[in-house]
């Protein structure tokens, strides 16, 4: 007899350790608990400590961080029917911890599937110019159209960022291609601007001296002074008629 009433002691003793075990639950600053007491819902409990009833509660931990996944690389076909690769990565926090637990069976899967779908949806409307050039504005739209899908679920989805876009080889192959024959456009277009600007200064210069005869032999003058610091040891070259003018009109007033 003594020992039956030991061994019912330590099973007492142990029925109320699990107990107090089981009913006290200390939920951290970021969780909250969606408690269902003989499966209805009572309303959620958290941070800190909470008591709840074993057997007849069940808890379920929901965490309040902000959450980061990678989408898998999809294959999609853009608007111009050029295949390529694309991955993302999704930031979503739970901001209604009953709708998260109540309206879908796994959030976080279901994010992911829904992040799937969003992706080759969008993306499969852009051309590839667009989807190269124009990131931040699919990032956006992106973004909305995702958290308008995850609202039912208490979900908030704050960022959704296209990480790579991997594209065929034989595509960047005719990207490069394309690059290189802009730059050479580029580089054409600026050497003509600067022939156009070289001939545009050359014939205001004849211009200016059109107007002024005199101008025509001091540049002549000129040629002729760079031309005699060359160590050469004969030059030739023509005099212009407008210097000899004045020295032959003298000739024709003295003879005649």
């Amino acid at each position: 007899m003594p020992q039956v009433g030991f061994s019912g002691l330590i099973f007492a003793v142990l029925l109320v350790f699990y107990f107090i075990t089981s009913a006290i639950k200390i939920l951290r600053e970021y969780e909250r608990g969606v408690v269902f007491r003989l499966g209805r819902l009572i309303p959620i409990k958290g941070p800190g400590l909470i008591i709840i009833w074993p057997i007849i509660d069940k808890l379920v931990k929901v965490d309040l961080r902000t959450v980061t996944f990678d989408v898998p690389a999809q294959d999609i076909i853009t608007q111009d029917n050029i295949s390529v690769k694309v991955n993302a990565v999704v930031y979503f926090r739970v901001i209604d911890p009953t709708k998260a637990i109540t309206a879908v069976e796994d959030f976080h899967y279901a994010t992911s599937q829904i992040s799937q779908t969003t992706l080759r949806s969008v993306l499969g409307q852009s051309s590839l110019d667009e989807l190269l050039a124009k990131r931040d504005e699919l990032n956006a739209e992106l973004q909305k159209i995702i958290d308008e899908q995850t609202e039912p679920w208490g979900i908030k989805v704050s960022t959704v960022e296209v990480k790579n876009v991997d594209l065929p080889q034989e595509m960047l192959r005719a990207i490069a291609k394309q690059a290189e024959a802009e730059r050479e456009r580029r580089a054409k277009v600026i050497h003509a601007e600067g022939e156009f600007q070289a001939a545009q200064k050359l014939a205001d210069a004849a211009e200016i001296i059109a107007k002024e005869p005199t101008a025509l032999q001091l540049r002549y003058l000129q040629t002729l002074t760079e031309v005699a610091t060359e160590k050469n040891s004969t030059t030739i070259f023509p005099i212009p008629i407008d210097i000899l003018a004045p020295f032959i009109k003298k000739l024709n007033n003295e003879s005649s």
